[in-house]
Formats: C-alpha cells, sequence, structure tokens
C-alpha cells in the first residue's frame, strides 16, 4: 500500500491497552481518566484487523501501550499474529518490569524483538520520571529478557533537559558491548504539552557534546532515527529527531489506538474509528484505505500545532 506521496506503507503499531503500572511525569497525567473495558478493543478484534492489515501490505506489527505487557492476552495475541502468514515480525515496546516473569512465554509466543523504554539509570531521577517506580524492576527484567533468547534489544530514552541530560554519557556507554540505544526528542503531545517544551533537549545537543560519534549507513530508510557510532563501540547510537529533524518524508507507518482509533499520524487529530467494525473484513479494508490516503505529508508540530491525545491514549 503507497500514500499521496509515494511512501509504502507497511508498518502498524497497536496500542493493546491504555495502562500502564509507571505514571511517567511525560506520558501519563496524573488524574487521567482510564478507558472502560468494554471501550477497548478485544484480542478477537485485533487478531482480525492484523489479519486485513497484512493482506494490505502491513508486514511489520509493534504492540505498545500503555504497558502492552498488562494487557490479559497478550500472549495469546502475539501468537494469533505471528501466525499470520504476511507478517515478519512482532516486536514490543515495554517499560520491561514485567519481562522478569514474562520473558520466557513471550519468546515461546513467537516475539521477535523489544524495546526496552529506560529515561534514566539512576534511581532517584529513575523515581522521580516514573512517580515511585524501582530500576532494579526494570533491570531484572532486562536480565530475564537476555536468558529468554532475545537479541538486540534495543534501549529507548527520552530526553528530558534538567532531568536525565547528565546521563548522556552513561547511556552512550551502553553501547560500548552491552545494547544499542536510541535518544528521543520529547514531543509536545496531549496534556502534557507544556511539560515537553519546558523540558525540550535537543538531540543535536549530544553530537555538539560527542563529535567523535560517527554517522552510520542506515538500510532501513523508514527508521526514524539516523544512526552514529563511537569508534570501537559493538552497537549504534540512534537519534530520533521529531521536532529539530523530521522524518516523515520516509514515514511507513500507521497507529491504533486501544479503543479502535485508526491514525495516519502520530501528530495529527485525524483518526477513523474502526471498533464496531472491526470483525467485518470489507470495511476495515477500506478504513485501511482512507487513513493511507489521508496521511499528511508532515506533521506541524512546527507551526505550534499539537493533538489532543496523550501519548498514553495513543500508544507510545
Amino acid at each position: 500500500m503507497r500514500d499521496d506521496f509515494n511512501r509504502e506503507i507497511s508498518y502498524l503499531r497497536i496500542s493493546v491497552t491504555d495502562l500502564c503500572n509507571f505514571n511517567c511525569e511525560y506520558c501519563m497525567p496524573e488524574g487521567i481518566e482510564k478507558k472502560d473495558h468494554s471501550d477497548i478493543l478485544r484480542i478477537e478484534e485485533i487478531e482480525n484487523i492484523c489479519k486485513v492489515a497484512a493482506r494490505n501490505g502491513i508486514k511489520k506489527i509493534r504492540l505498545t501501550g500503555g504497558e502492552p505487557l498488562v494487557r490479559k492476552g497478550i500472549l495469546s495475541l502475539i501468537n494469533k499474529i505471528k501466525s499470520i502468514d504476511e507478517i515478519t515480525e512482532v516486536a514490543i515496546t515495554t517499560n520491561g518490569v514485567l519481562l522478569d516473569e514474562m520473558a520466557k512465554d513471550l519468546k515461546a509466543a513467537g516475539l521477535d524483538r523489544i524495546n526496552l523504554s529506560l529515561d534514566s539509570m539512576d534511581e532517584n531521577v529513575f523515581r522521580k520520571i516514573t512517580r515511585g517506580h524501582e530500576l532494579s524492576e526494570v533491570y531484572k527484567g532486562l536480565e530475564s529478557a537476555l536468558d529468554a533468547g532475545f537479541e538486540n534489544i534495543k534501549i529507548n530514552t527520552v530526553l528530558i533537559n534538567k532531568v536525565n541530560d547528565n546521563e548522556i554519557a552513561d547511556f552512550i556507554a551502553l553501547t560500548k558491548n552491552k545494547y544499542e540505544v536510541r535518544f528521543i526528542e520529547l514531543m509536545p503531545i496531549g496534556s502534557t504539552a507544556r511539560y515537553a517544551k519546558e523540558h525540550f533537549f535537543s538531540a543535536d545537543e549530544v553530537l555538539k557534546r560527542y563529535p567523535q560519534l560517527e554517522l552510520q549507513e542506515n538500510t532501513d530508510k523508514s527508521s526514524p532515527a539516523a544512526y552514529y557510532k563511537l569508534p570501537n563501540h559493538k552497537y549504534r547510537l540512534g537519534l530520533i529527531r521529531p521536532i529539530t529533524c523530521n522524518f516523515c518524508s520516509n514515514c511507513n507507518r500507521l497507529r491504533l489506538t486501544a479503543d479502535g482509533k485508526l491514525k495516519p499520524c502520530l501528530h495529527s487529530d485525524m483518526e477513523i474509528d474502526i471498533k464496531k467494525i472491526a470483525c467485518n473484513d470489507e470495511l476495515l479494508e477500506k478504513s485501511f484505505l482512507s487513513a493511507i490516503s489521508q496521511k499528511p505529508e508532515k506533521h506541524h508540530l512546527d507551526d505550534g500545532k499539537y493533538i489532543i491525545r496523550g501519548m498514553s491514549k495513543i500508544g507510545g
């Protein structure tokens, strides 16, 4: 499937829940209302949506949240999606806490890849960002994932000015022989937009601090990251710069929210409600084609246009 700007759309990010066992400052505003269970897509509905998406060009599925591992039936869902012939990869983005008890089962279900969200390696800062959670839980989950056989785990780190920008060197050190790390610029989304603007830290500042970083060829042109490496480091450092250097020209993705809204662009309020037609293949296909045809050429963050939905309501 190609959009009006000749971008091949092959990647679907699905938020399987708006619930999370963390409560991060930039993602989950205090007092946010949770969706009623009846408003959330059922496992069978997500499975059918994936089947229709796959028949229309989707090859890669990423499950997000909220925290995807708190979703009841997640193992069954992964297994069912993995069995769809056209799907080449099923991945998740997780905070890692539940990996300690679930990593082996996730591997057995067919999960291909894990991205782990980690915004601080300082225990006190971690508690502040997550509003009270323990860093040791994440490390334990990470080790369990490695023991279960997951390779090439990526660490996603949101850059937050005056909160974790003094840890940049520590995260880069992980690329020496442990993990690929990706720094992500904080995006003004939903009710946390003010927080994002107040705590914005440009990924370009990383390059200024570390001029020895060498730009790497990226074979995946649809990746939002520009990749760099330090000499003698095994793994890459990715910089995802939606604010200072948007990657819209190669965007290959659609998003599906936990309550069944199909979004052609993360930063657009345009969405198509497919919950009521989740088991109607013909209408689903029309909805996918409609979403692709309405995919904008680029976002409008530069113009100060921010979407209403918060990140926890869209899917990280």
